[in-house]
């Protein structure tokens, strides 16, 4: 047998170890290939050059990820083999041969995963393409194409990775002596003991960063996070080095609670391994929270942008035309002709502009003054009939535009107006989104709206369409015909906006980076189940010792799987639940800072993401008390 076929014959002994390592690695060659096949896509460099700049960003992000991800993964795999490389060195292999065998079974397994990894992206390649037809909102089909250069790519990039991953650990396994490779993990450890004072310091730094966070508003939450973040960055650290053990130990001097059925089995090294395993749950928690934060808030901010625009913008379409407008009933004309086939309501709203001395101010000489006629039209047709107003001769409302991600007007609601030499009792002041000219207007009787003589005209167009949706095609094509090249919709005099195409393009953009958020999020996922797994199972062979021990003393079957479910849970929910408590704290501050609630998909992420983690563990209790058991039994 050659010394490469007993590097081969060592990592298929080791299967059950490395089938994790293995699996993750290989997610992580296959999500970097997916966006390799995204990003040298032909038609998606023609269409959305920008979205491939994206896809290539997060490539990289994903690498640098994976880097860190692997080489911690191959130091957990290298302190579980210590005993195995303490028998080799003693029945005669030489250090060099220990470090050219680790070398070549970590290039080995990476060589595998790497393949494997571009093998399986290639065969969901369609499905993948065909997904993000959908979630990108294309209009144009992604064909399937053999991506040579995304192949190329993530051969060469993973291949390189996981060759000088291979050489770092030639170099962690460099400095230890046969005595220390012998006793392994087994070296007696002595009581974990927490500081008091730094277990009190978690909790005020948790307490203070959450405090802060939940209660600021508005800007002030820019300027808060940074400062907020490393507070809560500390306390978690100190959190899990030093609080979780002294409430460990707390809990151990109840002897009502210690003394209770199987509690002595599960708390008697439970301190000693979150203190063994503090900075991997410190760091799962970091990356968790990361992760779901990050993709919290885009599917925050696409529900609010998505879900706002709909709820603020009555209309399918709006067109408003100053006075100076010449084409204004061409353009009219032009938009009658494009909804042609539709159901569909044309409502005009004509605005005189007039000189009221006691509105006037030095920037907006004209005040805008409506009928309360045709604001009624466009009220009940944009399904606001509560705003519909009721007035006589010498009554007014005063009108501002208002929506729920602005902060209301301080204007004074009852008032006595000066019109021309004639006085208007304003009975009211509101904000609506109705007139998305964004101007301020004063709703006057009709019979007073049409003695008005001394004004210049404005008018506001809005077409109801119950399916608006079906006007997003129609609104790109009006956008072209009508000359109007300003991405917000202002022409010359005149301005334009179909709330389906607008719709569309931020449903676009967002769906494009959510895609890209998606992925890397869901790396990070992966990766944090991972580290708690490979911690879990570095500990296992002591574990199967103990347990074999304990239940020759009367431990039943029962109250080993009690216990060890228990224990699983405890090692490996909290950090998850640290992250998950972190990620709703931030979400919320975030539904302060732009006064929406983000609670819709607060929960879709935090849910997905729990329900992602039960169902790791669930695989990962039945493969830990099964090794555990059959270790004792054997």
């Amino acid at each position: 047998m050659t010394f490469r076929q007993f590097a081969f014959n060592n990592v298929l002994r080791n299967k059950r170890i490395y089938a994790a390592y293995f699996l993750s690695s290989l997610f992580s060659v296959m999500v970097f290939f997916v966006y390799g096949i995204f990003a040298f896509h032909p038609a998606l460099k023609e269409v959305h050059p920008s979205v491939t700049v994206g896809l290539h960003f997060a490539e990289g992000i994903i690498y640098v990820f994976s880097f860190i991800f692997v080489l911690v993964s191959m130091s957990a795999f290298l302190h579980s083999r210590k005993k195995e490389f303490g028998l080799m060195v003693m029945l005669g292999m030489t250090n060099k041969q220990l470090r050219k065998m680790v070398f070549l079974e970590n290039v080995l397994i990476g060589s595998i995963a790497t393949i494997s990894g571009v093998g399986i992206g290639l065969v969901f390649a369609k499905i993948i393409l065909m997904t993000a037809e959908s979630v990108l909102e294309l209009k144009e089909s992604l064909p399937f194409y053999m991506p040579w250069e995304a192949i190329i790519l993530t051969c060469g990039a993973f291949l390189l990775l996981f060759v000088v991953i291979s050489f770092f650990t030639v170099f962690i396994l460099k400095g230890n002596k046969l005595i220390d490779l012998i006793k392994g993990s087994a070296v007696p450890k002595k009581e974990p003991k927490a500081s008091v004072v730094l277990s009190l310091l978690a909790a005020v730094l948790l307490a203070v960063g959450y405090g802060v966070a939940l209660t600021v508003k508005g800007d002030k939450v820019v300027f808060a996070m940074i400062p907020v973040t490393v507070i809560v960055i500390i306390g978690t650290y100190f959190l899990f080095t030093q609080l979780s053990v002294f409430i460990i130990n707390r809990l151990k001097k109840r002897k009502g609670l210690f003394w209770k059925k199987t509690n002595l089995v599960l708390f008697s090294d439970l301190a000693h391994r979150m203190k063994d395993n503090a900075r991997t749950f410190f760091f799962v928690a970091i990356v968790s929270t990361v992760a779901f934060t990050a993709i919290g808030t885009l599917v925050g901010f696409r529900f609010m942008l998505t879900n706002s625009l709909a709820e603020e913008r009555p209309f399918a379409i709006e067109y408003s035309s100053s006075f100076e407008n010449e084409q204004e009933g061409e353009h009219i004309q032009l938009i009658e002709e494009k909804l042609d086939g539709l159901s569909y309501q044309k409502l005009p709203v004509h605005i005189k502009n007039v000189s009221i001395p006691s509105l006037a101010t030095e920037y907006v000489p004209l005040t805008g003054v409506i009928s309360e006629s045709e604001f009624n039209a466009i009220a009940e047709a944009g399904g606001r009939s509560e705003e519909q107003v009721a007035l006589d001769g010498q009554e007014a409302a005063y009108l501002y535009y208002h929506s729920t991600m602005m902060e209301a007007e301080d204007i004074e609601e009852v008032r006595t107006i000066d019109f021309a030499g004639k006085e208007i009792n304003q009975k009211t002041a509101f904000g609506s989104v109705l007139m998305r000219t964004f101007d301020d207007y004063l709703i006057v009787d009709d019979a007073f709206y049409d003695a008005i003589m001394d004004f210049e005209q404005e008018t506001f167009y809005v077409f109801q369409v119950d399916d608006w949706k079906a006007t997003a095609d129609m609104g790109e094509q009006l956008l072209e015909d009508l000359g109007v090249s300003d991405t917000n919709g202002y022409g010359e005099h005149f301005t334009f906006s179909n709330l389906g195409y607008d719709w569309y393009v931020i449903n676009q953009s967002f769906g494009t980076v959510l895609f890209i958020g998606l992925f890397i999020g869901v790396v990070f996922f992966v990766a944090a189940g991972s580290f708690l797994y490979f911690r879990l199972y570095a500990d296992i062979e002591n574990e199967q010792q103990k347990f074999a021990m304990i239940s020759k003393i009367g431990l039943t079957d029962k109250e080993l799987s009690k216990v060890l479910t228990t224990q699983l849970a405890l090692l490996f929910f909290i950090p998850i639940i640290t992250a998950v408590i972190h990620g709703a704290v931030a979400l919320t501050a975030l539904k302060n800072m732009f006064n929406y609630s983000m609670l819709e998909s607060s929960v879709l992420v935090l849910g997905s993401f729990t329900l992602i983690q039960i169902i790791y563990f669930i695989f990962i209790r039945h493969n830990y008390i099964r090794r555990i058991k059959s270790y004792i039994t054997n």
